[in-house]
């Protein structure tokens, strides 16, 4: 079992989880109250934006957690202000062996913080580490995929630390995982969960961090200048934009079975092998039996591909990604440099994806598609 081992949602499940979403809303919020597009400032009484605040309680409510907090930064922002309250710089942190995510790593430096990389695939060894390193302050564990080669379950790492330190602060990374996958962290029974809401259709900037109520409470108190405040407009326009991922995020999933199957049955030249990963989003890896991805990845830009990413499934990727494979991924296997492709069809389906790619390898190789 690889990488692609991660519990997606069905289409319907999908559509159950936005009902869900839709049922916490209409728990905290008033008719009138959800279309106000949301007030401003530090609110005498509550040192911030009264409709920040109910999304937040909209959100703890929706993931069953004690307490949300909303903070500038996106994902890395919301992984580094609950690792300011939960540690002090000096402090040990459990960390997986795979490569980091460059932001989280620069997260790790800049605090001073002393990794300890544990191997999460090997039972054992994560159980030997946690009896072992008994001056670890957070056991720190990334949701989707840092390696290709990656099998652990989260569940099952939870459910490990849960009885071998129970006093341990879990913080996961669900970044591409949030509203994809059936449960997040906090849900499998971590302490924290941290992730973007742009990776969501949400507007840009905006993290969230859902868990434990009282280091949240620290995290707000914290972050009480105006100019650090996540304003409610913005906070409503996060929570409207949230309701819609799910089903979307679903729809995409499915295509992405669908263009590995083409792939996979030949409807592209050059195809080696093409195989679905969670390397950040779900997508498919695509590797090619000449070194010209560099160059499929340019020609595919004039037929309509996105040749970059913005947020990794974010509101204004729409054309389908054709894209070099992640940094981390890059790190365990560098020869996918020259050979690998990354492929997310976005809003756009199977079809078109694989016929942008078949033009652009008949550009590459002079050969009609």
């Amino acid at each position: 079992m690889g990488s692609a081992n991660l519990d997606t949602m069905t289409l319907d499940e999908a559509k159950n989880m936005q009902f869900r979403l839709t049922e916490a809303i209409a728990a905290i919020f008033r008719g009138n109250e959800f279309l106000n597009l949301g007030d401003l400032g530090v609110v005498p009484g509550k040192g911030r934006p009264l409709q920040t605040e109910k999304v937040e309680e909209v959100l703890a409510r929706f993931f069953g957690t004690q307490a949300c907090a909303l903070v500038r930064g996106a994902g890395t922002g919301a992984i580094r202000s609950i690792l300011a309250v939960l540690t002090e710089p000096g402090d040990s942190m459990m960390v997986h062996t795979s490569p980091m995510y460059s932001t989280t790593k620069e997260t790790v430096r800049m605090m001073g913080l002393l990794p300890q990389a544990v191997d999460y695939n090997d039972t054992e060894a994560l159980r030997h580490a946690l009896n072992e390193q008994r001056d670890c302050k957070v056991f720190y564990v990334q949701h989707s995929r840092q390696h290709p080669e990656d099998t652990y379950q989260l569940d099952s790492v939870i459910q490990l630390l849960r009885h071998s330190r129970p006093d341990l602060p879990i913080v996961v990374d669900d970044n591409y995982t949030a509203l994809k996958l059936r449960k997040i962290g906090v849900e499998l029974g971590a302490s924290f969960s941290c992730f973007s809401g742009f990776k969501l259709l949400g507007p840009p900037g905006i993290g969230i961090v859902v868990g434990e109520k009282k280091p949240i409470d620290i995290l707000k108190k914290r972050n009480y200048s105006g100019g650090g405040q996540v304003q409610g407009f913005e906070a409503m326009e996060l929570l409207r934009s949230l309701v819609m991922a799910p089903v979307a995020i679903a729809v995409q999933t499915e295509q992405v079975d669908y263009l590995c199957q083409g792939l996979n049955r030949g409807e592209v030249p050059l195809v080696s092998k093409a195989y679905i990963t969670y390397s950040q989003s779900k997508n498919v890896i695509l590797e090619l039996e000449k070194p010209i991805a560099p160059q499929v990845i340019a020609a595919s830009e004039k037929y309509g591909a996105a040749i970059y990413p913005v947020g990794a499934e974010s509101r204004y990727e729409v054309l389908p990604m054709i894209y070099r494979p992640s940094g981390t991924f890059l790190a365990s296997r560098p020869e996918l440099a020259q050979t690998g492709i990354r492929l997310n069809p976005m809003r756009a389906g199977a079809k078109l994806t694989l016929e942008i790619l078949r033009k652009a390898v008949a550009d590459v190789t002079g050969e009609r598609a």
